[in-house]
């Protein structure tokens, strides 16, 4: 018989410093994590006589034990408790998976500096402008700066090699430094306007061009004062259409939390430089919202606060931290914005909004959230109803109570080589990208698709017996018979043969809607009417894992491509070989490359370059 839990005793051992708690059940299933100040207060919190969430009862009931971590400082501690919560997933927390990271723009410290979109780990290297919510905000922003400044966007080989003029430059869309066509002194000026212009310092930028065109007009100059003016009013377009902009510049978050009928939502605004970028939005991942998308409750009970104070707490352990946050609610942890100051090391506002124009920008991203909202509402009805139409003509039936779960395999390679095995997942009403896997194939006869099929199914599946992977609903697979046979095969080594299995045969000229579905069973093969919801599922899916499949054989031909030829001539190693191909871009760069030229890369001496020259032609 279970011994209760002796809170008594735990709260006499635990000292008043910071640090991270866990509560733990008797299955040793990490029930909740979190972080304080103080963290005997803290935790006594819980065993008060009553609780005002039946959600933190409910927790608290099966606690079995609880684990501490003290830390040297508030930041420490937020940091470790986000990536215990990550690491760990436990089910009384509140989860937002945002791991991809933001874009910026890039623009590079080269002689004529490179306009581009820049996605990763920021250096010195380079001026950072952003982050921006979506790589579309990005890329109309630099089409944007193209049109008023004519900036380069070129990469470094493509720029260092050219003997005229690009498309770009007959559109005007860039000023030709990459054949002397700007003066390095006017180009350096457009660069300055445009690091203004983002970091919205629009008005400074009008002011030098005006400037710039009364001069030109004074000596006569008119078609460099028509450029200009053509500048001034694109400025002036840009911002009328900022109609959120209050005139102060600057970089602020706008960030609000909204639950409608169970379902929450955080939509996440940013402006930069006094500019309003885009929204994008999260849905937390185990809120404890209903699988059903009719229901209209919230089991786990999550407030909008909670929600809230969750999201800025993991968001930005992960991605930078502006001065100013706006909320549309207060933060469920009082103390959240002294977390963060002390994360970012400089003091960090998290308020509601207070003047009109903030609430203007909280209101329109309370909109957008409930926007989110409706779209994913009727997302999870037609998945629903797709799922329920997949059951029904496979005649099967699912687990009561359980998330349905479909894993599909395809394979992908070019007349038997770089033959690559991509596994995907769709669970949830979409697809999980997360989870998706691919395998590099190996060790089997060249265009073997059974026995590729058959070694991903073993790879992904081997998992399974140690329990560190989740058994599928179901298994898709992008062939027939003889792929769904190979699959069985490999699920009967495993001892997994339980696990059903349909084949996707493709019809008659491949054509989409002619599919037909073979069972693992015995049952004969099946041929839903093309406008099958069960079909367009199973389409869906199949498509995905084609798709990325396809584009993992493609990664790993071209890597082969651009390198198995170097490879093979004595003298080049892995740095000389990686300095070549950032120089001229590629094995056809370097292949058009005469001797003279590959001598200018670091470490190819004359005699070498001969060698490379000769094995190229």
């Amino acid at each position: 018989m279970e011994r209760p839990f002796d809170a008594k005793s735990l709260l006499a051992t635990l000292t008043d410093l910071p640090g991270v708690y866990r509560m733990i059940a008797a299955d040793d299933r990490v029930l909740y994590v979190g972080k304080a100040k103080n963290l005997r207060k803290r935790v006594a919190s819980y065993f008060r006589d009553r609780h005002p969430s039946p959600r933190i009862a409910l927790m608290v009931a099966q606690i079995s034990r609880i684990e501490t971590t003290v830390t040297r400082s508030e930041a420490e501690a937020l940091l470790l408790e986000n990536n215990l919560i990550k690491s760990l997933s436990p089910r009384y927390n509140i989860l937002f998976r945002d791991d991809k990271s933001y874009p910026y723009i890039v623009l590079t410290h080269d002689d004529y500096p490179r306009l581009g979109f820049f996605r990763g780990a920021t250096d010195r290297r380079a001026t950072y402008f952003g982050p921006f919510p979506s790589a579309l905000a990005v890329r109309d922003s630099i089409h944007l700066l193209q049109k008023m400044f004519r900036l380069r966007t070129c990469e470094n080989a493509v720029f260092n090699n050219r003997s005229r003029p690009c498309l770009l430059y007959q559109i005007k869309r860039c000023s030709g430094p990459c054949v002397g066509l700007v003066e390095a002194g006017r180009y350096a000026e457009d660069v300055e306007m445009a690091s203004l212009f983002l970091q919205g310092r629009q008005q400074d930028v009008i002011g030098r061009l005006s400037a710039a065109m009364d001069q030109a007009a004074a000596r006569l100059a008119f078609e460099q004062a028509a450029t200009c003016r053509d500048q001034i009013q694109s400025l002036r377009q840009v911002q009328d259409k900022q109609y959120v902009d209050h005139g102060k510049g600057g970089d602020v978050d706008i960030v609000v939390a909204v639950e409608e009928r169970g379902m929450l939502c955080v939509n996440l605004a940013m402006v930069r430089g006094g500019r309003h970028l885009g929204d994008r939005q999260q849905f937390p991942s185990n809120a404890g919202i209903s699988a059903n998308p009719a229901s209209t409750t919230n089991p786990a009970g999550w407030s909008p606060h909670e929600a809230l104070t969750a999201f800025l707490s993991q968001h930005y352990l992960a991605h930078p931290i502006p001065l100013r946050v706006l909320v549309n609610v207060p933060p469920a942890d009082g103390d959240l914005a002294e977390w963060l100051g002390e994360a970012a090391g400089r003091p960090v506002r998290v308020a509601e909004a207070r003047l009109s124009v903030e609430r203007v920008w909280v209101e329109m991203a309370e909109q957008n959230a409930r926007l989110a909202i409706a779209a994913r509402r009727s997302a999870l009805s037609r998945q629903g109803l797709r799922l329920a139409a997949l059951w029904a003509a496979l005649d099967f039936e699912v687990e009561g109570g359980r998330e349905a779960r479909i894993e599909c395999f395809d394979i992908s390679h070019t007349q038997g080589e770089s033959t690559v095995a991509a596994c995907v997942v769709y669970q949830g009403g979409g697809m999980r990208k997360a989870e998706y896997r691919r395998f590099n194939i190996n060790g089997i006869q060249p265009g073997d698709d059974y026995a590729a099929i058959r070694q991903a199914v073993l790879r992904r599946y081997e998992k399974l017996l140690t329990g560190d992977a989740a058994a599928p609903t179901l298994i898709l697979i992008d062939g027939g018979g003889g792929q769904v046979s190979a699959a069985v095969s490999a699920l009967e080594e495993l001892g997994l043969a339980h696990l059903p299995i349909l084949g996707v045969a493709k019809g008659e000229a491949r054509r989409p809607g002619l599919e037909t579905l073979i069972f693992a069973d015995g049952r004969e093969p099946l041929q839903l009417p093309s406008e099958h919801l069960a079909l367009h599922l199973i389409q869906e899916v199949r498509d995905e894992a084609h798709r990325f499949a396809v584009s993992g054989h493609r990664a790993r031909r071209g890597k082969t491509a651009r390198t198995s030829r170097l490879e093979e001539i004595d003298g080049i190693g892995p740095k000389r070989r990686k300095a070549l191909i950032s120089r001229f871009g590629g094995l056809q760069g370097i292949s058009d490359a005469g001797i003279d030229q590959l001598t200018a890369v670091p470490g190819i001496s004359r005699e070498l370059a001969e060698k490379i020259y000769t094995a190229l032609h």
